[in-house]
């Protein structure tokens, strides 16, 4: 019987043939708040675009790059479900508008309760979280 070659499926991202990408594209350490100081920092100094759904607030880090942290109250979102899909929406936001942004600790937290939202409502909060960061000062 003759052999059958396995499908292979090639990422770009494994032969390093979009490092660049990668990098641009990224979400690693260095572009995350993950101390409690640097929450309250942010939180001290008191600037703040409000949405529809989401608060951002932000502070000047003096950096390379804007740092991303995230707040999801779990009185607002009950379901861990919920909680997650917020954050994932918030950083793929986050990761996609990082090019044009300026070097600022931004941090992105849920206003209104979920379930007060419709079931279709991952647009609704693509949106707001762009029109946010749109609107932050350069």
């Amino acid at each position: 019987m003759p052999g059958v070659p396995k499908v292979v499926i090639a990422s770009p991202f494994e032969h390093g043939l979009a490092a660049g990408v990668a990098e641009a594209f990224g979400f690693g350490a260095e572009l995350r708040l993950r101390q409690a100081g640097d929450f309250g920092a942010v939180f001290a100094h008191r600037r703040v675009l409000r949405g529809r759904l989401f608060d951002l607030h932000y502070r000047p880090n003096g950096g390379a790059s804007a740092r991303l942290g995230l707040v999801i109250a779990k009185r607002l979102a009950r379901r861990a479900v919920w909680r997650n899909a917020i954050k994932r929406t918030g950083r793929e936001a986050f990761r996609c508008a990082r090019p044009g942004l300026p070097a600022m600790d931004l941090l992105l937290r849920l206003a209104k309760p979920v379930a007060a939202l419709e079931a279709g409502s991952r647009q609704a909060w693509r949106a707001d979280i762009d029109a946010l960061l749109a609107k932050l000062p350069r």
